[in-house]
Order: structure tokens, then sequence, then C-alpha cells
């Protein structure tokens, strides 16, 4: 008789992510800003009001008050509503390809790699703070999976890895050519995914940021060559991809 998913887990991760989402929101406005995340209570960005409880339920909120401050009526950022809603999607994900306890660390690695995506994808910053936990959770996880050698390799191969080739191509073009915070990134992915992983990741990631320079042409809006891509956007969907499904051609 094969064994039934373990639905409880499914539901706390769903359960979990708008909460979760709300606060990635918090953190993704507060971080570039050199703004406090837990100290700080949250309030209006146009009158400063401060927000109390009837204000930060997750999406409920923010439908019953139509986005938009009890106060003064401005508008709520609709990126909230995104990573509230983004959060349990990402969670329900994970937990329908791997129906058990596995599926809510899949979530717990979903939800640091989009905040990290976000924070690339507007700030072309890939901070430490942030990466590096992402690289102790994956070996964490890999430790009590009993299989901590080879996902501690491939966090070591991925740093080292991209490091080198940020390094080469500095020397070769005089200039810099991956952000810093890239290969702590696909260490992280190394961590959590393992060392046979890393050639899927990258893979992927390549694709992934090819037909992101294809639509941009296609909508006239193309890349100049010296304009900076935001790589840690695709590293963290090569990386997710990869440890839904495995690395690529293996079963």
């Amino acid at each position: 008789m094969p064994l039934q998913p373990d639905l409880s887990w499914l539901f706390a991760a769903v359960a979990l992510g708008p909460f979760i989402g709300s606060f990635l929101g918090l953190m993704s406005l507060r971080l570039p800003e050199g703004r406090p995340v837990g100290l700080a209570r949250s309030a209006c960005p146009s009158c400063a009001r401060p927000l109390g409880p009837i204000d930060l339920v997750p999406v409920l909120s923010f439908v019953a008050l139509r986005g938009r401050c009890r106060t003064c009526g401005a508008q709520i950022p609709p990126r909230y509503l995104a990573l509230e809603l983004a959060c349990p999607a990402l969670a329900l994900w994970a937990a329908l390809a791997h129906p058990s306890a596995e599926g809510f660390l899949g979530a717990l690695l979903a939800w640091q790699l989009l905040l990290l995506a976000l924070l690339d994808a507007e700030h072309l910053w890939l901070p430490r703070m942030l990466t590096l936990p992402l690289i102790v959770s994956g070996l964490a996880v890999a430790a009590a999976q009993g299989v901590l050698g080879a996902h501690l390799l491939g966090a070591a191969l991925g740093f080292a890895g991209l490091s080198l080739l940020a390094l080469a191509y500095r020397r070769l073009r005089g200039r810099e050519g991956l952000g810093g915070g890239d290969a702590y990134l696909l260490a992280g992915g190394g961590a959590w995914c393992g060392a046979i992983a890393l050639p899927s990741i990258l893979l992927i990631a390549a694709a992934s940021g090819l037909v992101f320079a294809l639509v941009l042409r296609l909508r006239g809006r193309a890349l100049a060559a010296d304009q900076p891509l935001p790589f840690g956007v695709f590293l963290a969907v090569g990386a997710w991809l990869t440890w839904l499904y495995g690395p690529l051609g293996l079963a």
C-alpha cells in the first residue's frame, strides 16, 4: 500500500506563507535603506500613522481596505499583496512536489530565494546577511538527512567556481562581470541541492537569463552591452527548480 502524504506539513506551510510574505515585503523595503526590520513599528509611508492589527492581517487587510491607508487613503504598495500570495503559492508547490516534512523545508528555501531574487532584481544586491543563512540552512538540512558531505562540497564548489570566474573576468576585461553575492548564492544552492546539482543550477540560470534577455529584445527593450544583469534572480530560479525536480538528466 503506498504511503499517504502527510498533509499537515502542507497546511502548515501554506498557512504560514502569507505572514512570511508580509515580512519579506517589509524586509525588501527596509534592508536597502538600512532601516531596522524587527524593531521599528510599521507605519503608513504617506501619513506616518502607526499601523494597528486591523491593518496588518496578510491579504485580508489589503482586500478589506482596497489597497489604501485607512487614514490618508494613500495606496498600499501592491508588492505586499503579491508577496503575501506568492509565499503560500511557493509553499504549496514545494509540498505538492515533496508531500512530507521535506516539502515544508522546501518552502523555507523558496522564501529565502524569493527575497534574494527580489533584492537583486531591484537593487543588484545580494547581502551576505541573507546568503550566509541560506548556506547554513541548506547544510543543516543536509546534516539532518545524513548527506552533509556532498552538500558541503556543493557549497564549496559553488562558491569557488563563481569566485574564480569573476576573478578571471575582472583580470581579462578590467571590470566586474559578476556581483560579489552571486558566488554566495550559488554556494547556497550547492548547500541545498548538493555538488552534483551545480551544473543544473547554472544551466537553468543561464537559460532563464537568455530567455529574459530575448523577451526584452522582442519588446524593444534590449539590454545595453554594459548594463548589469541581476544574475542572482536566475540563480535563484535554477536552485529552486533543481531542488524541486532534481538535477537535469537524472532520474
